[in-house]
């Protein structure tokens, strides 16, 4: 069996698409199912030639003073950031998967970098976003699935900083947290038949 390393992953950038903006930090920590942390990778970029952060993004930024210099301590090219993280990720035990919230965000700058300074990416074209699981999970439409409906033992009380390796740590760990709690219901309701009394069929009886 494939053992799954859940790759939970936090960006900052200057704005809202990689190209015309730049992502300014990557943090990635590397769990087990079981929730063992086994890695972490982290650092600081170089803004792309050309490009410029957008207004409304550099407002917010104005208003997190201590975030933005974490972000910018000691930034790289980012061609280097990426050859190293591509050697991290394939270092990895196991094949890694992208995990964030939302997945959609981070996901687009990762595989965009990787694809433009590697030419590949670990993670395909897949990604897993956090809080669309959740939604399963509670069974609640995606508005209703947010973090505040979450239980406080998922989240373990710890805020996000905006410093993309602590994110990424923080949303693992409630990552790992809805993934056992799932595998556990899984274990205790074994699965229904999917077909019940009534139900209209869509494929010949074979």
């Amino acid at each position: 069996m494939t053992i799954e390393i859940y790759v939970s992953t936090d960006i900052e950038a200057d704005g809202p698409i990689p190209g015309p903006n730049s992502m300014l930090s990557i943090g990635s920590a590397a769990y087990t199912a079981d929730k063992q942390l086994i890695a972490t990778f982290s650092a600081n970029l170089e803004t792309l030639p050309g490009a410029a952060g957008h207004p409304k993004t550099m407002k917010w930024w104005s208003e997190q003073p201590e975030a933005w210099e974490a972000c910018r301590i000691n930034p790289q090219p980012p061609t280097s950031v990426m050859q190293a993280y591509y050697t991290w990720l394939k270092a990895l035990p196991g094949k890694p998967i992208f995990v964030a919230y939302p997945a959609a965000y981070d996901f687009m700058f990762v595989y965009w970098y990787l694809l433009k300074f590697v030419g590949d990416s670990p993670f395909k074209h897949s990604a897993l976003d956090i809080r669309s699981y959740a939604m399963a999970f509670l069974q609640k439409n995606y508005s209703d699935s947010g973090k505040e409906n979450f239980p406080s033992e998922w989240l373990e009380e710890s805020p996000l900083s905006h410093i993309a390796l602590e994110d990424a740590i923080q949303q693992g760990k409630l990552f790992c947290n809805l993934l056992q709690n799932n595998l556990q219901r899984e274990h205790l309701d074994p699965p229904k038949s999917p077909l019940k009394r009534g139900t209209l069929r869509l494929f010949p009886p074979f």
